[in-house]
């Protein structure tokens, strides 16, 4: 179901009107995946103002999401998850109708700065690629995070939309890892370049968010390991991002890495001149390295427990004491 709305009439007083008529005619389509992101969408649907067209992708939000994408003038869209595939991206490539060729995929807790939206419409019209990276100025505790290995964040985000689509991997958790692509890469059929303006990313409003998250991402991790580590690394996501997925298969490999993650973090990406916050997300990322081999080892003994047709005593022990 699409609930369309009017795009707003006006804009805030801050911007002047010569100005919001220049933006507004930029011929990009906006995808932006939700679930309970009301308050983080009253941040990030003003700054798209300027696109042509705002979808909001929902996932049954029991928050205000659908009325705040109402009001800022977005089309809503309602996605079903299957438990495997598609997940909410590539299903909203394939099936909204677009009325323009450059999609910018965009995150509710993330601002669209007027640097990077000027740059954006400069760019599409240039004709140079037929895809851009844009990176994030990465903001945990109410600060920017520079060092920790996340002061580039490289990923695709702004392409035309019938030469891109996200790497299709589907797992069998039967959605415990969620419905959003969080780790797949765009494969593009084409040339990509980087845009110079970054993203806002304000990440993790609390802790407790980065750890409910990083938990599905553990999870989408272990159901993964298999594949990515004998399947070929696709080459339509990019150099950088084929060079990062080989170096994450040396890493699985590599014994008491939650310890050595801590390290390279904060010691060698100098995490700890990010203060606190460096060395609070330092450890996070430590923790969330221990979750992903928590989760494979799980998934191991499970499987090692149905090719030997044993009883599972483990599963069973952990469902009675949840009863």
């Amino acid at each position: 179901m699409i609930t369309q709305s009017p795009r707003r009439a006006s804009r805030p007083e801050t911007i002047d009107p010569l100005h919001q008529d220049r933006r507004a005619a930029v011929p990009v389509s906006v995808i932006v995946p939700v679930k309970n992101e009301a308050e983080n969408l009253r941040r990030c649907l003003p700054a798209l103002d300027w696109a042509d067209e705002v979808f909001v992708v929902d996932s049954q939000s029991t928050d205000e999401t659908e009325q705040v994408a109402a009001e800022h003038g977005a089309s809503v869209v309602q996605f079903h998850f299957n438990g495997s595939y598609p997940k909410k991206k590539n299903w909203a490539l394939e099936n909204l109708p677009f009325r323009n060729e450059w999609v910018l995929i965009v995150d509710a807790d993330e601002v669209v700065l007027p640097e990077l939206a000027e740059e954006i419409a400069r760019r599409i019209e240039s004709g140079e690629a037929e895809g851009y990276y844009l990176n994030s100025q990465y903001y945990f505790l109410g600060r920017r995070i520079r060092h920790c290995g996340y002061s580039e964040c490289w990923n695709l985000r702004l392409f035309r939309h019938p030469l891109g689509r996200y790497e299709r991997m589907p797992d069998a958790t039967g959605g415990r890892c969620g419905d959003n692509e969080a780790h797949e890469h765009v494969e593009l059929s084409g040339r990509a370049l980087r845009l110079q303006n970054m993203l806002e990313h304000h990440a993790y409003p609390t802790v407790a968010v980065w750890v409910e998250k990083h938990n599905r991402y553990a999870i989408w991790e272990a159901a993964q390991y298999d594949r990515i580590r004998a399947e070929p690394v696709s080459a339509g996501i990019g150099r950088g991002k084929r060079f990062k997925r080989h170096l994450k298969r040396i890493a699985w490999r590599l014994p008491m890495r939650p310890a050595i993650r801590f390290i390279y973090a904060y010691v060698f990406r100098l995490g700890f001149l990010d203060g606190r916050p460096g060395w609070i997300f330092c450890l996070l990322l430590a923790f969330y390295d221990f979750l992903a081999g928590v989760n494979r080892y799980e998934q191991s003994l499970k499987s090692l427990v149905e090719s030997r047709g044993v009883p599972d005593r483990v599963g069973r022990a952990s469902a009675a004491g949840r009863s």
